[in-house]
């Protein structure tokens, strides 16, 4: 796990930081479900996803660099594939924190539902 994080490069800290911050909101609206949450989890969301395509891009941007200065003797596709190889981590870290993420918000919405439907079975006085 450690080398997949140090072979994404730079990008990971951010995209982890965001992934960190949605999964801990996500866990709080599992816990106590409010609808105020729901637009910091979307934008978190959003966050998360675009910080891992960030740093893909970097990533692949840095390889392609490095690749144009390699001389054509050395293999090139081979460089090309461990390049693009490396980048792909932010996005699956990326991904791998909205899917935890998006579980808790799961949690979270169906305790929602079940609080609304036991309001409206309690008839009113």
């Amino acid at each position: 796990m450690t080398d997949a994080f140090i072979a994404g490069g730079w990008g990971m800290y951010p995209t982890l930081l965001a992934g960190l911050a949605l999964l801990g909101t996500t866990i709080q609206y599992a816990l106590r479900p409010q609808s105020r949450f729901v637009p910091l989890m979307i934008c978190l969301g959003f966050f998360t996803l675009f910080a891992g395509v960030l740093g893909f891009v970097t990533g692949v941007m840095s390889m392609l660099r490095g690749f144009a200065d390699m001389p054509a003797s050395e293999g090139p596709p081979v460089v090309l594939y461990l390049g693009t190889y490396e980048s792909l981590h932010n996005v699956a870290l990326a991904l791998l924190m909205i899917m935890f993420s998006t579980i808790a918000a799961s949690i979270g919405a169906w305790r929602l539902s079940r609080q609304a439907q036991a309001a409206v079975a309690v008839p009113a006085r």
